[in-house]
């Protein structure tokens, strides 16, 4: 059927569960539906694809760690130059690391093979490169789940709830 956003009480996305699981938060009254679909899974009882708890839940802080394969996920496995999509891509030195580039976040792009040699040890300026988007820290491992479960048309009514999508 499919996967349900579940949300804080306060309506920011907390993470993402099961049908059934979301069925039964809502019948034990934990939780409230927002959003269904229009597919119902007894009369009257729609199927929900976004529920809020009702009381708040403290989550601590979770760091994503830096590598090759969440900097790709992170760029929706698309060059940050020429936008071309794939399995062939390389991870980018914004700034090169012998200008002095370090291994982080913001200096780290998704590249294909034929953009990363062009752009070379220079800049994206001095290469006359744009980046499509600037690099950034991911906010959460939620978010990348987030944008895998959104891509094409699915969980479209997810969008109104998160930022950054």
């Amino acid at each position: 059927m499919g996967k349900v956003l579940v949300l804080n009480a306060s309506y920011e996305p907390l993470n993402i569960t099961s049908w059934r699981r979301a069925v039964v938060l809502l019948l034990k009254g934990k939780a409230e539906q927002l959003e269904h679909r229009g597919e119902f899974i007894y009369s009257g009882f729609p199927l929900p694809t976004v529920i809020r708890l009702r009381y708040y839940v403290r989550v601590p802080y979770k760091e994503i760690p830096l590598t090759r394969r969440n900097v790709l996920e992170r760029d929706s496995n698309t060059c940050q130059y020429c936008t071309a999509k794939g399995d062939q891509l390389t991870i980018d030195h914004v700034i090169p690391r012998s200008r002095g580039g370090g291994d982080t976040w913001e200096n780290l792009v998704a590249a294909c093979v034929r953009c990363n040699v062009r752009k070379g040890n220079r800049t994206p300026k001095e290469a006359e490169m744009a980046l499509q988007t600037k690099p950034r820290r991911p906010y959460s491992s939620l978010h990348f789940e987030l944008i895998k479960y959104t891509q094409g048309n699915s969980n479209q009514e997810w969008k109104k709830y998160v930022i950054g999508i």
